[in-house]
């Protein structure tokens, strides 16, 4: 099974969070589990904030990154279209809120799990939970925004 990211084009794939064309990004992968999404992703020593545990603007760029890859897969399904369908759909983010409930430990891969809270015209809100062996750590909130035709086209 191919992740959502694997489907996007590539003039829109150098997403430090997402994107496969970005060699220095954290290039995360989701898919569907179910009526949720999965991402699952390991950090690296550099990702620290204080020694064993994690820096939460990663966390904060993890959310964001499944939630608009997520949102995508979401419009997808809601059409009964294949993800390699055109037109693309492709998502950036309108608004991010995250709250940290607990430390994040650095040593462990973490999982973040989303699912659609709503679908109302080129608007998607999602859900995320970040979790390190299995404790809720980060839960957020996506509002992704799908993008213009001509997003990223030159001037």
């Amino acid at each position: 099974m191919k992740a959502f990211q694997e489907y996007y084009p590539d003039n829109l794939s150098h997403c430090y969070g997402c994107g496969a064309n970005n060699e220095h990004g954290h290039r995360i992968k989701t898919y569907w589990d179910g009526d949720e999404t999965v991402t699952r992703f390991t950090p690296e020593p550099y990702h620290t904030a204080v020694p064993g545990y994690t820096y939460g603007g990663l966390l904060a760029s993890l959310i964001d990154c499944h939630g608009t890859g997520t949102a995508a897969a979401a419009m997808y399904r809601q059409e009964g279209r294949a993800m390699d369908s055109l037109p693309a759909f492709r998502f950036v983010t309108g608004s991010l809120h995250v709250d940290y409930l607990k430390p994040t430990p650095i040593d462990v891969t973490l999982e973040i799990r989303g699912r659609i809270k709503e679908i109302k015209g080129r608007k998607v809100v999602v859900e995320a939970t970040v979790y390190a062996n299995g404790v809720a750590t980060a839960r957020g909130e996506v509002v992704a925004i799908q993008m213009p035709d001509n997003f990223g086209a030159a001037a």
